[in-house]
């Protein structure tokens, strides 16, 4: 039952593609989910969280070892361990875990705080919360106005 709650909730958020052709979304292009339904993205990343709340799609490389082994799924993955630590430190604007997110993202030091608050104001405004949810408000700031800042996955 709290799979299927969680499924539903997960699905107002996910968006039906990546914003770049590059870019991974582990819940949607990764796991058995992808497997599954291949061409798209809802119904996989609805699929990862029915089967095992999503963990396979970013913890494993089931479906495209090519596509699932970049800085997208190391960030989702550190996400997905850290989600209570991150969420607190959000409402601070600063924190050690936030920190290691973005090194792990590949983002620059000094671009740190900028990218922080950018993602502390969307986050603010976001009705559910979640680690894909954090995710993909990172990977949206960053395609938007930190590509510079951050290496490509």
């Amino acid at each position: 039952m709290i799979k299927r709650f969680l499924a539903i909730a997960v699905l107002g958020t996910v968006t039906s593609q990546s914003a770049q052709a590059n870019q991974v979304n582990p819940w949607q292009d990764c796991g058995i989910g992808a497997m599954v339904f291949p061409n798209n993205g809802a119904a996989a990343a609805v699929s990862n969280i029915i089967w095992d709340l999503g963990t396979t799609a970013i913890s494993t490389k089931i479906s495209s070892a090519e596509d699932c082994s970049g800085t997208n799924v190391k960030t989702a993955m550190f996400i997905k361990q850290t989600y209570p630590s991150l969420e607190q430190e959000i409402a601070q604007g600063e924190g050690e875990y936030i920190s290691a997110m973005l090194s792990v993202r590949g983002c620059d030091i000094a671009s740190h705080s900028q990218i922080v608050a950018a993602v502390r104001g969307d986050f603010a405004q976001q009705a559910t919360r979640t680690a894909e949810g954090l995710y993909n408000l990172v990977e949206q700031n960053i395609a938007t106005d930190f590509t510079r800042q951050c290496s490509a996955s």
